[in-house]
């Protein structure tokens, strides 16, 4: 009266490997989707407790007192700089070194700004720029209020990112005391220009959108052309 089907467990081994794949594709998704939540929920969470950046003022800039690096230690107010032809100054940013012959292209110097001079970790940065690099003991390229990455740094994963990859290219940075204060980059024009583009880190290796220096750079040296 019954008809019993007999049904086989054993399924063919593609098939289940096909299914295994695409469950350890699933989580792997999901792993990733969740993993870059918490990165951003803690960055978020994080930036609470930043002090907020404020715009720079280009009066202050322009009469900060620099001092050279090298062998000859000059001073020289910050304007000599960019008077002339406009500049782009790194305030502890190395990243934009790989810029330095496109802005050769368009006459536009680079130049770096540091707020210590400390021998061996002057010299780590300079494996990266050729160009000069200046000393800002005011520190007003890093104002008009500094802004610091205290404990907070460990729970950013982009900082640890950025870590690594700053010490596999050998680059040695300091985290002592001072070394924790952010910094940034600017692009000012000649005569009224003024800052054309100003960048403050959010974090350390919070790099610029280089093809904007390099749109704002051109656009200067079309304003003075005319």
């Amino acid at each position: 009266m019954f008809t019993f089907l007999h049904i086989s467990s054993e399924a063919p081994s593609g098939v289940l490997w096909s299914e295994i794949l695409v469950v350890m594709a699933t989580v792997t998704a999901l792993l990733k989707f969740v993993t870059v939540f918490v990165a951003e929920l803690i960055s978020s969470i994080t930036d609470w407790f930043q002090t907020k950046a404020a715009w720079a003022q280009l009066d202050i800039l322009e009469n900060t007192e620099l001092k050279t690096t090298g062998g000859i230690h000059e001073r020289h107010k910050a304007r000599t700089l960019w008077e002339k032809s406009g500049a782009v100054v790194m305030v502890e940013a190395a990243e934009l070194s790989s810029l330095k012959s496109q802005l050769q292209d368009l006459e536009v110097p680079l130049f770096a700004v540091v707020k210590e001079n400390l021998g061996k970790e002057l010299d780590s940065f300079k494996k990266y720029f050729s160009g000069k690099v200046y000393v800002d003991q005011q520190r007003n390229f890093y104002g008009p209020q500094e802004r610091w990455m205290f404990l907070s740094m460990f729970l950013r994963i982009g900082v640890w990112r950025n870590f690594c990859r700053a010490y596999r290219r050998g680059f040695r940075g300091n985290l002592r005391g001072e070394g924790l204060v952010l910094g940034g980059v600017f692009v000012i024009g000649p005569g009224d220009q003024g800052i054309l583009l100003e960048h403050r880190e959010k974090e350390f290796g919070d790099k610029v959108n280089m093809l904007a220096v390099l749109k704002t750079a051109r656009n200067m040296r079309e304003n003075l052309a005319r």
